[in-house]
């Protein structure tokens, strides 16, 4: 299991190097929010695409989930999600978070 990098660290290639038009995501925070989603999956030895992508599944009123992928790897990584599975534990500090971070990127 690969774990995703640091908040900031910018992948070659990425949408945000190329591009450097994803300035929503750049607010107070924004920053604080991911560090603490990034923790929260490290803690469980989670890997950070397979979390976000449970969370968002495990959602009622969610039918599907659309993912992006730039690379295999990541296709792979986002194909495997399906069979990741988030403890109770897990969600409810999902939960924390997001009520800490409301809406960190309107």
């Amino acid at each position: 299991m690969q774990l995703r990098q640091d908040v900031g660290a910018l992948s070659a290639g990425s949408r945000k190097q190329l591009v450097n038009r994803l300035q929503r995501y750049e607010t107070p925070n924004a920053a604080p929010a991911v560090t603490g989603y990034l923790g929260l999956a490290r803690e469980h030895g989670l890997d950070t695409a397979h979390m976000a992508l449970q969370f968002v599944l495990s959602r009622p009123f969610v039918a599907s989930a659309i993912i992006g992928a730039t690379t295999m790897e990541q296709l792979r990584t986002n194909l495997a999600a399906t069979n990741a599975k988030l403890s109770e534990e897990v969600l409810r500090a999902i939960e924390d978070i997001n009520l800490i971070y409301t809406y960190p990127c309107p």
